[in-house]
């Protein structure tokens, strides 16, 4: 006698609204398998995974309200953001990173990798290439699409259906067709400055007339009838809906957190608490006899993290003699950031950091003495000047603090003779000559639009050379720190909280990092507050939830900290403060996993994609940042005293000083 389907297994989006208890802990219970024992698998609240689908991934991630239907094949590394909907017999296979609000109708392909066809040989013989298909937020993807390997689809677009996907995607366009091509704008880039045709022509290669064809996806939003729910003016409202109810248990390790829905979503989006059955979501899901839908309950809890990051620390601890060794050359008496690269001066200084934090004293390779030496040595006794060393390991002469390299030795040379003691012997020019006028024409000249971290990084430096002349009581020009910290408080934009724009290809990561290293040497160092710091955290997750600096495996030390610190400079708000905790609790049991034995952290996470890249190879430089990253993100859980340090150097979390 056959069993009849549920009907939502077809039809999940109102699953936890209209399921009754049993069917909710059958659920429950069901996503458990699929995460346990599986540390790549993570499921959000309120998720469902249909138990006729096949999911055979090695990464599984998906966001809060994220379900899956019957028939749906799932295998590769799949993540997925909030209120994504995998629809009946869609095939997602491959690499596949895609943000918030995705609508993937029926019998969709999203193949994210692809085989090579050389002759000669049979292509079941011949390897797998994959470079990964990455779809951003709010995108409408009808029924019978595929989309081949590469493929970026932009945010807000819609691909109509059976469309054959094989170029990227423009932020807002619908395309059709196979191959897909441009049909019209459904968010036209009208505050970019290029033409919108021109956009499409140049983002997607080739047009009908913009006249000529209307796209029909195949499938609504299920569940709704309100076609208001895609227009534009709408996307704010998806945004809420899905960051609302995000992990909001800081001791849990990015898994579900029980929360109920968001009284203030929009409809149709999150259900109305009202009309949910009488069953206690929260108690589904951290009571005893219904564990945490994590694929590692352990590390999920306070305790069990703190743990990994005490032997994260001891390893880091017993190792650190070992690494720095691995960094010495003794033909030049010098370190270098990783064998068989030349010597730099943030190599002695990352050196230095390194032997601080984890030894308590200076590198062993050379005395104190002779290290401050050193330093002090190679400062331009009539400038300030620390200039980068060339091929043969001596200074390169000619250079002023324009330069960038310069400008970043102000920072890590300083630190590294503020922590062995010492400090610079000769004042720094770029201070001790400036005016309030040239204060604010350096800051206008900086090219915030175009690179914003660029701009920062010089804000940085000049910040810092403020910290030492004052430190060495040197004569600062009356009106210099007032012409600095001015012009960044009445330049901020209230939006953002930051300075400077994105870029269209690079989005907010710019702004976001040039905000990092421009408040880290003003505002942080200082202990001078923010003026818009909840815009500050808002832009920050905001840009946290973009898949080409933050999917698994993508993630740098840079683009990390400059996300890690602010959250950490404005946590004192408590605004969105869940979903800050959640944030640094995934990055966090990310991080305690990269530690390569004998030779510390790399500049880039490791993954395969990144495999044999310099930015792959553990180095001083990766080390000393993620250090100090993992205190940051540490302490945003609560648990930082388990690691036993405390950065005091360039990224020392506590102000250098106070203004006058």
């Amino acid at each position: 006698m056959s069993r009849s389907v549920a009907a939502h297994e077809f039809s999940p989006w109102d699953f936890w609204r209209e399921a009754d208890a049993d069917a909710r802990e059958g659920q429950l219970a069901w996503q458990r398998s699929i995460v346990a024992g599986r540390p790549g698998h993570r499921l959000g609240t309120e998720c469902f995974v249909s138990e006729l689908a096949s999911v055979d991934n090695e990464v599984l991630r998906l966001g809060d309200r994220t379900y899956v239907a019957a028939g749906a094949y799932l295998t590769g590394e799949l993540i997925a953001g909030a209120d994504c909907s995998i629809n009946p017999y869609a095939v997602i296979r491959g690499t596949v990173t895609m943000g918030d609000g995705v609508r993937i109708g029926a019998h969709t392909s999203i193949l994210g990798f692809n085989h090579s066809m050389e002759p000669g040989e049979p292509v079941f013989r011949q390897p797998l290439t994959s470079k990964g298909i990455v779809i951003g937020d709010d995108v409408w993807i009808g029924s019978h699409v595929v989309i081949l390997d590469g493929v970026r689809v932009g945010s807000h677009s819609v691909l109509a259906a059976s469309a054959v996907v094989t170029k990227d995607v423009p932020d807002g366009a619908i395309v059709g067709g196979n191959p897909a091509k441009f049909i019209r704008w459904r968010v036209a880039p009208e505050d970019t400055g290029v033409e919108p045709r021109a956009a499409a022509e140049a983002a997607a290669r080739g047009t009908d007339d913009e006249s000529g064809g209307t796209a029909q996806p195949a499938e609504a939003r299920e569940g709704e009838t309100d076609a208001a729910a895609w227009r534009p003016t709408d996307i704010a409202a998806q945004r809420l809906a899905a960051t609302a109810s995000r992990a909001t248990d800081g001791e849990r390790d990015g898994g579900v957190t029980g929360e109920g829905p968001d009284t203030g979503a929009t409809a149709g989006l999150v259900s109305d608490p009202a009309a949910l059955p009488s069953v206690d979501l929260t108690a589904d899901l951290t009571s005893n006899h219904s564990p945490d839908v994590t694929a590692d309950p352990a590390a999920g809890h306070s305790a069990g993290l703190a743990r990994r990051v005490a032997e994260f620390a001891d390893r880091a601890r017993a190792e650190a003699s070992v690494l720095l060794q691995r960094a010495w050359r003794d033909d030049l008496g010098l370190f270098v950031d990783r064998p068989g690269t030349a010597a730099t001066v943030r190599a002695q200084c990352d050196a230095i950091e390194i032997a601080d934090l984890l030894l308590g004293a200076a590198p062993p390779q050379l005395p104190a003495d002779a290290q401050v030496r050193r330093l002090q040595d190679w400062q331009d006794a009539t400038t300030g000047v620390v200039a980068p060393l060339g091929d043969d390991g001596r200074q390169v002469a000619g250079l002023g603090f324009a330069h960038d390299d310069v400008a970043y030795h102000v920072l890590s040379t300083g630190y590294a003779l503020d922590l062995l003691g010492s400090a610079f012997e000769a004042p720094l020019t770029w201070v001790t000559a400036a005016t309030p006028e040239r204060v604010v024409a350096f800051c206008e000249s900086l090219p915030w639009t175009t690179d914003a971290w660029n701009a920062g990084h010089h804000i940085d430096g000049f910040g810092t050379a403020l910290l030492w002349t004052r430190r060495a009581r040197h004569p600062i020009p009356a009106g210099v720190e007032e012409a600095l910290f001015g012009w960044l408080l009445t330049r901020a934009d209230p939006q953002t909280g930051m300075w400077g724009a994105p870029t269209a290809d690079r989005g907010l990561l710019p702004v976001v990092n040039g905000f990092y290293r421009a408040s880290r040497g003003t505002f942080a160092q200082f202990g001078v507050p923010l003026p818009y710091p909840e815009r500050v955290i808002d832009t920050v997750l905001r840009h946290a939830r973009d898949p080409r600096w933050f999917a698994p495996g993508v993630r740098d030390a840079c683009n990390v900290l400059d996300i890690v610190h602010p959250l950490w400079l404005t946590r004192g708000t408590g605004y969105r403060g869940d979903e800050v905790r959640a944030l640094a609790t995934d990055l966090l049991s990310d991080a305690l996993a990269i530690w390569v034995p004998g030779a510390g952290l790399s500049f880039r996470e490791p993954s395969p994609a990144a495999h044999g890249t310099a930015e792959a190879e553990p180095g001083l430089q990766g080390t000393e940042m993620w250090l100090a990253i993992v205190w940051y993100l540490a302490d945003l859980v609560g648990i930082s005293h388990a690691l036993g340090y405390r950065p005091r150097g360039v990224h020392r979390p506590e102000p250098a000083a106070g203004l006058r």
